[in-house]
């Protein structure tokens, strides 16, 4: 099982007392370096498109790490494909990957934020056609390296050239879902590996989303091992669990209010937060050993995971509190998960 990280480049009022832009970027990169030099897997850098992120251009980020880094794979989380000109992305990624020779992906998705759509001239109405359409022709891209294709929100590709081509063929393109079956079923007919976004409630409620994936994939003539399931968790590790509950709960509960207020959720409380950190709760927070046993449940509970990736800016916590966190991330939690089977049993 791979374990990594993904961060939005998160950058709150609070934040402003304490780093300037520029300097969370820089501490970003060298988060990507540390999780790189501890043997974490993978780094993921979101997309969003207002104040507090500094996310805009995830493969401009990632890219400041690929000189720094070595082994770890760096990939979106996600990159916005319904407001993007899959031409665009596709060099942007392929770019990337000559940099840090052939560690890149991308995770696509519809985006759970929309403020992409109004900023580059795109239609709430048209979320899903858009991501069907520009998904088709960045599979294309990927396969092709002359295109010929034609669609309703792009002007059509009559067989021109699409530059530079990655180092790995074929570039790995993850699809990111959140609660959607229609998304789920068109990552497996499409055969593609799916990143699944759990920020609340209890996962194990994701398996019947998941069993669509895979019967839609074993429908479409594509092998068990190519249906892999990643899995987005908002997570953090500390020496103790009470450690961990302690240095993440006022910036989760701040982080998640303020956006749960914009989207109607209900307001966190310190009773939700605590039943969310039972064993079928979908926060992964703990001392190491209660991180990897909760992993192992609810790679169980999906059927089997291949990749697990923490979310842990809601915490709104320390630069030096990330530091730590990536080291026993590396140094005991993917130690551990590497030496299971990844299954049901």
């Amino acid at each position: 099982m791979e374990v990594g990280i993904d961060s939005f480049a998160s950058f709150d009022e609070a934040s402003q007392a304490v780093v300037s832009p520029s300097e969370r970027l820089q501490n970003l990169v060298k988060l990507i370096e540390h999780a790189d030099q501890v043997g974490l897997d993978v780094f993921g850098i979101g997309e969003h498109h207002r104040r507090e992120f500094l996310d805009s251009a995830p493969a401009v980020i990632l890219a400041a790490a690929a000189v720094r880094t070595n082994s770890i794979r760096l990939t979106s989380a996600v990159t916005v494909l319904s407001a993007a000109d899959p031409v665009r992305v596709f060099q942007e990624f392929a770019t990337l990957d000559l940099l840090s020779r052939g560690r890149a992906e991308m995770v696509v998705g519809r985006g759970s934020s929309i403020e992409a759509f109004p900023l580059f001239g795109f239609r709430l109405e048209d979320y899903d056609s858009l991501f069907e359409e520009k998904l088709d022709l960045l599979l294309k891209i990927r396969d092709n390296e002359h295109v010929r294709w034609s669609g309703e929100y792009r002007p059509p590709l009559t067989g021109q050239g699409v530059y530079p081509r990655p180092l790995q063929n074929p570039l790995p393109i993850w699809v990111g879902v959140g609660g959607t079956p229609e998304s789920f079923v068109r990552a497996g007919v499409l055969g593609l590996p799916l990143a699944v976004a759990v920020i609340g409630g209890e996962t194990h409620q994701f398996r019947p989303l998941i069993d669509l994936y895979r019967e839609a994939g074993r429908r479409a003539g594509h092998p068990p091992d190519q249906l892999k399931v990643g899995l987005h968790s908002l997570g953090y590790v500390a020496e103790t669990t009470q450690e961990a509950v302690d240095d993440f709960y006022p910036g989760y509960v701040r982080t998640m209010n303020k956006f749960g207020k914009e989207r109607g959720w209900r307001p966190v409380t310190r009773a939700s937060f605590d039943a969310q950190l039972g064993p079928k709760g979908a926060l992964i927070i703990g001392d190491p050993d209660e991180v990897v046993k909760k992993i192992i449940q609810h790679s169980k509970a999906l059927g089997g995971i291949s990749r697990v990736t923490f979310q842990m800016d809601p915490g709104s916590l320390s630069h030096e509190k990330l530091m730590r966190a990536i080291e026993l991330l590396g140094t005991h939690v993917a130690p551990a998960l590497r030496e299971i089977e990844v299954g049901t049993k």
